[in-house]
């Protein structure tokens, strides 16, 4: 009896043994791999920190030169490519939200401005939805949805105006008539003649797409079906490293947040095959494409969701210390991001131990 009592005794203890050591070793494996991570008080949102050249001109702006941002924008006008022309105004649309006396100006001095008028239509969009909230329609008050119409209207004209002063095969004004469409509750058959203009002038404009998927998901305008076949149609024919297969996993994203669906929503074949569909047009985008660093964000959260951690934790490296991607709907990106980082590194730890 004794014997058998020091037996059961040398067992647990021997359990126990290797559960700590397991324990530290797990702990020793989650420290090394945090250190290859950019710390969490280093982490900002993508555009938070603008490169000198823009800088430079936003203070330029901020001091009412409008000069400094027409020939920042003119320098553009060679870019063959709408959606980078695109990218690079919006900074610009963003600030004028939020404080536009340089653009009066150059819009009272140049009203024949097509770039004027299409930085105005954007800025009023912006600062629509800055009034309305990103809150569902029920949690809107009257006075901001008021608002909101009222100046989605202005943006309305402005964008008329710009349509008229660009070149015609400018698909930016169009572009622009996006959220306007979805804000002012276009009809189906009004948004697709939209679509057509926008189409027609850049059939694979990236920031035209995110804006009609918004269009045509459930909470909007349309419904997952109608949804997902914008998502097909823009998949057909896209080019490799043309980062629309965005699309498909921001698609999965807001269907299945909208019906609350659980993990295993994201472990189907259909999510799997859009996760490596993303992945593979990462590897062919353009280094320098506007929105890379979006899109490896929509992949890396696309990977964790879809239990795909190892690869996860290799993007969330590339990534460095720029948030982007779905963590911006979050009311604190940066803990978001960091969470679902930790999400990677304990997962990872466990496995090697």
């Amino acid at each position: 009896m004794v014997f058998l009592s020091l037996v059961v005794l040398v067992l647990v203890a021997g359990k126990f043994v290797v559960s700590r050591v397991s324990r530290e070793r797990r702990s020793r494996r989650e420290t090394e791999l945090r250190r290859r991570l950019a710390p969490r008080e280093q982490l900002v949102l993508r555009g938070d920190e603008p490169s000198a050249e823009l800088a430079a001109v936003l203070d330029a702006a901020g001091g009412g030169d409008w000069r400094a941002v027409a020939e920042y924008l003119a320098e553009a006008d060679s870019d063959r490519d709408a959606n980078r022309r695109w990218m690079r105004m919006e900074p610009l649309s963003t600030a004028a939200a939020k404080e536009d006396h340089w653009l009066r100006l150059w819009r009272e001095e140049e009203p024949r401005s097509a770039a004027a008028a299409l930085l105005q239509t954007d800025a009023l969009v912006q600062l629509a939805w800055e009034i309305r909230t990103s809150r569902y329609a029920s949690e809107v008050t009257m006075e901001q949805a008021r608002g909101f119409h009222r100046v989605l209207r202005e943006a309305e004209q402005a964008a008329r105006e710009a349509v008229e002063l660009a070149p015609s095969e400018d698909p930016n004004p169009w572009v622009a008539q996006i959220a306007v469409a979805m804000g002012l509750s276009w009809s189906h058959e009004d948004f697709r003649e939209l679509w057509a203009e926008v189409t027609a002038r850049d059939p694979h404009h990236l920031r035209a797409h995110e804006g009609a998927l918004q269009y045509w998901c459930a909470k909007w305008h349309g419904s997952h079906e109608l949804m997902h076949a914008f998502v097909d149609a823009a998949l057909a024919d896209a080019p490799a490293g043309s980062l629309l297969t965005t699309l498909r996993v921001r698609a999965y994203y807001e269907q299945n947040t909208r019906d609350r669906a659980g993990a295993a929503a994201y472990r189907t074949p259909e999510f799997t095959a859009a996760v490596d569909a993303l992945l593979a047009d990462l590897e062919q985008a353009d280094p320098a494409h506007p929105q890379l660093q979006a899109a490896r964000g929509w992949a890396a959260w696309s990977l964790v969701m879809n239990a795909r951690v190892v690869l996860a934790f290799e993007l969330f490296q590339v990534m460095g210390r720029e948030v982007a991607g779905p963590w911006r709907n979050y009311d604190d990106p940066q803990t978001a991001f960091d969470r679902m980082r930790e999400i990677t590194v304990q997962a990872i730890a466990r496995a090697k131990v």
